[in-house]
Formats: C-alpha cells, structure tokens, sequence
C-alpha cells in the first residue's frame, strides 16, 4: 500500500489582525502564528487563572461538591477510580492530592488493562469496596477519566450501598448511569463551553468546587485553605497528553502548570521524569510533556500496571520518586523496542493491502495489546487512511482488541457504531472518540470486520480526506531566526488543535553529513544566513536547492544562544 499524495498548505494570518495584537509587545511572528490559531482578541492573550471559566458552569458539579462535602465530614471512604493511561495517572493523583488536603479519607484503586478491561466494572466495584489499605468499607466510588458508559457497575455499586460520583469526559452513549452525580462537559445539557476538558482537568475543577462548598459550610475558619494551584502541573501533563483540544480555557490550565514545572515547584514525580527523560525542567515545554513524560507513565499501563506510574506522581520524597521515574523509563524502553518490531511488522503487511483501501486493519496473533494503539496511530500517519491494529485478547480466550485511529474527515466511533448496527452480533463492546477508538471482537469475525470496516470508511468518508495535507505557517525571513524567536516560542502553549509551528523555506544545501547512520546533520544557507539543522531518520541526499519544512529549537550544544532547524519533511528539490 502506497502513501497518498501530499498537498502544501499555509495558515492565513490577516495581517491588520496580526498588527493589532503586535501592538500589545508580542513578537511579530508570534502574533502571526496566534492569529493563524484563531487567537483575534487582544483578550485572548489572557492565560492567566483568574479567566478560567467557573465551575458553576458544569452540570452537576454542585451536587458532586456536596455529595464529597457529605462524605467528607462523616469520614467516610472515598475510593478513586481511574483510567490506565497519563490522562487517567493525573487524574487520580490530583484528585488524592485534592481531597487529602482537604480531610478526605481516601485511596484509589485502578482496572488492570489485561485482567479487568477499562472503566467502573461490577469487578472493579467488588474490590473497591473492600480497599485492602483503607480500614473501612469504601462510602463513595469516584471515578476520573472514565464512568460515563459504566451502566453495569454503577448498578451494582448501588446494590452493595456504595454512591458513585463519575468524573470523565468521554461522549456518553444513549442512556447516563444512575449515579448520584455526574460531571462531564459532554453529558446531555451541560453548558460549559469549554467542552474539551481532560480527564484530569474535570477533576481539577470537582476540587475547586468542593473548596468552595466547604468554605461554604465553615470548614476553612480554623485551616488554612488547601492552595490548589499546587495540582496545575498535574493538569497541564494529562491535558497535553491526552490530546485533548487546547481551547483558551485548556491554555490556561497548561500555562499555569508549565510555570510551576519551569520554577521546578512542581510535584517531585514530574521533575523526577523529567530528568530521566534527560529534559531541564526550567526549560520545560509543552512538547517534553507529550513526548518525554506522558508516554514513560503510559508504557505502565500499557505492558503492565499503572499504579507505578500514579505512586510516583504522588511520592512527596525526591527519592523515591526518582526511583519509579526510573523504573517508569526501564518499562518505556521496553515499549519501544515492542513497538518498533510490531510496527515494521506492520509495515510490511500493509504491503498486501490494495492501494484503494480505505479502512486498514492490520492483526497478528502474537502482537501486545497494550501496544496496538501506537501502531494504529505510526500507520495512520503514514498510510493517511484509517487504521486498527487487532492482538488477541489477554484473559480473553477467543477474543481479539482493537485500537483504532482516524483522519480529519472521519468519526472512527460513528463508523464503528454503524458496522455495529449492520452486523450486529459482530462487536462484542466499541468505544472512543472521533479520532481514537477500541473495541473486541471474536476471533471468526475479524474477516467480516476488516470488510466492513473498509465499506463503512468508504461511504461516510469523502474522497478529499485520503490527500494528505502539510499546514504550515509559511516561511520565515532569516533576520526572524534567533534566539528570541525560539525562546518567545517556548513560551507559549501549543499541542492539539493548538499546533507546533511549521515553518516552510527553500534552502541552500551547504553540507550534509551521515549522523549515527540514520540522521543528517546539515549546514544549510538562507538570505546569506548559515543555518546548522538536524534531520532525523533521513539519509537520503537532498538537492542543492530544497524546500523544507522545520521547526526551531535551541542548540544546546553550541550555546544558550545557538538556534538549529529541526527538519521534518521535504516538500520540494532540486539538484
């Protein structure tokens, strides 16, 4: 199967809005590239926590604080529920954090991908209710990045006596659990408007809402308020790791906890993977969370538990906490070895795969199922097609899993909610998002899915949405590429729906040499301006003159003021 055809784009930035927001001292490349993402209004600058929208605005969130209010002062026991992924890990280390602080009688237990499936099972109920390190039986279930499709363990957590609050962001299914509260910005008539929340930032917010029902209620007049912009670090690596959208309230959340990492005030866990990530935390971006720390705590969950992954964002000693940041980076390293085979794997069966497919799925009977979603999503990009990857269902005999990732253009929970109806005893369980989805399967159906899946691409997706397109933000004019620009750059926010810049030039190739075997270092020219660059995985001999697209990065090897292009495509050459 061969890559699709690639179309060059440039954002557009009018430029009477970009002047306007230059006039308020940013940078005037900066202001181009904010304009581009939608940021018009000099009040959109505004990343400050004081124009974080209030809690009020979420449905049920009152009833949620008082329901934790309740249960708080009766000291009874509250048990978080968590996700297995980065998103699920700082959710619940916020909310322990949280409620701690606050007086809470509280630990958490978290389903083992392999041996309990996701979310608030009726298994996942049965042994939270006896906690083994709480010394009473758990008052309130609470879950955090999931809950909202819990119907089953819902129920039966009212069966025992237990209320469940659910915290999570998914899209919700036909029918809500009986819980006494939810919280999720997605469920039907909740008007917040910032419906991108992560998992860990909807906890963010249940915490924000409990302080205020306890102030409320006179439990601050003795005690010092819990200060929990403390937690914001923790918010800012779920949310960038999650992928959720960064809207202007998202922004805000990441902001302010990249300058708690930047002052090294955040929580011993991060800084501690931080540097095993081999990343300084006062030069922290948003990227080294995406990159370098979100995926060390996923690997956890992914090839065994995350708990390790939750311990160390809640160990308050330096040591410790740096002992399971290295145990979390021996586990990654592992993951990535996995990967790597799975993916090459991967590859070459695409090459089976006609060239007009239009839904791929790609399976082998000895592949991790912890693992298939990076496959799914390495495939994605390169194929520009929709794409599950299968393994065999861990404690699951004669099931298989599927993680599954999707183009602009096409709702992968939509199309497997419609080969669902057309096949209906085909899915035993599907789920996700429009991007990102799972489900499971029988072993003798996987044929009839591949088949279905493709037709079910091919009718809702358009034909335009199988061309790959490059947005960039155009070219930059050598007098722009410094320092200044690379350090007004790192200080802002960027991530999902908000993205990294994309710059795009034509170049004189001065020199290109072999690094490791597998990279190019270059030496590269631009209106007599020497430019050093790296591009990585590329030893192919590029032309004289080529047009690429980069992205700028500090060079600490020549300096705190060095500036080198990382380069991450050809768009065009010549010799």
């Amino acid at each position: 199967m061969t890559e699709s055809p690639l179309r060059v784009t440039a954002r557009a930035a009018p430029p009477d809005v970009v002047a306007r927001l230059a006039a308020t001292g940013l940078h005037p490349v900066v202001a181009r590239l904010l304009v581009a993402r939608g940021v018009v209004r000099p009040d959109d600058l505004d990343l400050q926590p004081a124009a974080l929208l209030a809690p009020e605005g979420l449905a049920g969130i009152g009833d949620a604080a008082r329901l934790l209010a309740d249960t708080i002062e009766r000291q009874q026991a509250i048990v978080i529920v968590a996700d297995y992924d980065c998103d699920g890990a700082t959710a619940c280390a916020t909310m322990i954090r949280g409620l701690r602080a606050m007086g809470a009688i509280v630990d958490y237990i978290v389903p083992n991908r392999f041996e309990h499936g996701y979310g608030l099972s009726p298994e996942i109920v049965e042994l939270a209710a006896r906690h083994p390190r709480l010394d009473r039986r758990a008052a309130l279930l609470v879950t955090v990045d999931n809950g909202i499709a819990s119907l089953a363990g819902v129920d039966r957590a009212a069966e025992l006596g237990i209320g469940v609050l659910v915290t999570d962001h998914h899209l919700p299914g036909e029918r809500l659990p009986a819980a006494a509260a939810i919280v999720n910005p997605n469920q039907p008539g909740c008007t917040f408007t910032s419906k991108h929340l992560a998992g860990v930032g909807v906890a963010f917010y249940v915490l924000l809402a409990l302080r205020a029902e306890l102030r409320a209620r006179g439990r601050f007049a003795t005690a010092p308020e819990p200060a929990l912009q403390g937690l914001l670090d923790l918010v800012a690596l779920g949310t960038v790791a999650d992928l959720v959208r960064l809207d202007h309230n998202n922004r805000i959340l990441v902001q302010a906890g990249m300058r708690r990492i930047r002052a090294a005030r955040a929580t011993p866990g991060l800084l501690a993977l931080l540097q095993v990530a081999g990343r300084e935390a006062r030069r922290c971006v948003t990227a080294d969370l995406g990159f370098a720390v979100g995926p060390r705590i996923n690997a956890a969950g992914r090839l065994q538990d995350i708990t390790v992954g939750i311990e160390c964002l809640l160990a308050d000693d330096p040591d410790r906490a740096m002992a399971l940041a290295a145990q979390l980076d021996a586990i990654n390293r592992e993951r990535r070895q996995r990967e790597l085979q799975m993916r090459e794997q991967a590859l070459l069966d695409t090459q089976q795969i006609g060239a007009e497919a239009a839904g791929v799925v790609v399976r082998r009977d000895d592949w991790h199922e912890g693992i298939i979603g990076l496959v799914a999503s390495k495939l994605k990009d390169r194929l520009h097609r929709p794409v599950f990857a299968l393994a065999p269902a861990v404690g699951e005999p004669g099931f298989w899993r599927g993680s599954g990732r999707s183009i602009a253009g096409l709702h992968l929970r939509d199309a497997l909610d419609l080969v669902s109806k057309r096949h209906p005893a085909l899915l035993a369980r599907f789920g996700g998002h429009a991007m990102a989805a799972g489900l499971s399967l029988r072993a003798d159906g996987i044929d009839t899915f591949c088949t279905a899946f493709d037709a079910v691409v091919r009718e809702l997706a358009d034909p335009s949405a199988f061309e790959r397109e490059t947005v960039t933000d155009g070219p930059l004019d050598s007098e722009h590429i410094d320092a200044t620009l690379v350090s007004a750059l790192d200080a802002c926010v960027w991530g999902q729906g908000f993205p990294e810049p994309l710059f795009c030039n034509e170049f004189d190739v001065i020199e290109q040499r072999l690094l490791k075997d597998r990279h190019s270092r270059l030496t590269l020219r631009l209106g007599g301006k020497r430019l050093n660059a790296i591009f990585f995985d590329h030893v192919a001999p590029l032309g004289r003159s080529t047009r690429l697209f980069y992205r700028l990065a500090r060079d600490d090897y020549r300096g705190s003021d060095a500036v080198q292009l990382m380069i991450v495509g050809v768009a065009s050459e010549s010799l």
